[in-house]
């Protein structure tokens, strides 16, 4: 079973995905981590799709709290994907000192300023699929769009610029 998996990572891996940095404000805190997973579902409604470890912290928070949002980097944010890619990442907040940023007037998540899109979702449905939960919501809001930058991608098990 372990080839098939292996094999199964490195197959997914030739598909070039959005790097996004999904975030939610729990009370006075506020978390986020890296996903390569968000993907638009429905334009009537707009939906969109997010799938996130069943055993993380983040996906526990979800469960409990509806509003959050999800910041599409774009290329030069690199370390910003890293940090809240890293295990035992402190909170977001001091994930983006010194980072601009804001907090989404929907959601009041965080959302990183300078990347090619940014969204407020509230979930409209819940899914165990696996090893991971996915999270549909609907779209709230469009914050920004900046088409004008190269978006930032993970292909092959790197981050990469779009050229």
């Amino acid at each position: 079973m372990s080839s098939l998996r292996g094999l199964f990572t490195e197959a997914m891996a030739q598909a070039a995905a959005g790097v996004a940095v999904v975030t939610v404000r729990d009370g006075r805190d506020d978390l986020g981590v890296t996903v390569t997973s968000l993907t638009s579902v429905s334009l009537d409604p707009p939906l969109v799709l997010v799938g996130l470890t069943s055993t993380s912290y983040l996906t526990e928070v979800l469960l409990r709290r509806d509003q959050w949002a999800a910041s599409l980097l774009a290329d030069g944010q690199q370390a910003i994907a890293s940090r809240f890619a890293a295990a035992g990442r402190p909170g977001a907040r001091l994930l983006l000192s010194g980072v601009a940023h804001h907090r989404g007037p929907h959601s009041d998540a965080l959302v990183v300023d300078g990347g090619v899109a940014a969204i407020e979702v509230e979930t409209a449905q819940v899914v165990p699929a696996g090893d991971h939960t996915l999270f549909i919501g609907e779209v709230r809001n469009v914050d920004y769009v900046n088409a004008a930058k190269a978006p930032f991608v993970r292909l092959r098990g790197r981050y990469r610029p779009v050229l």
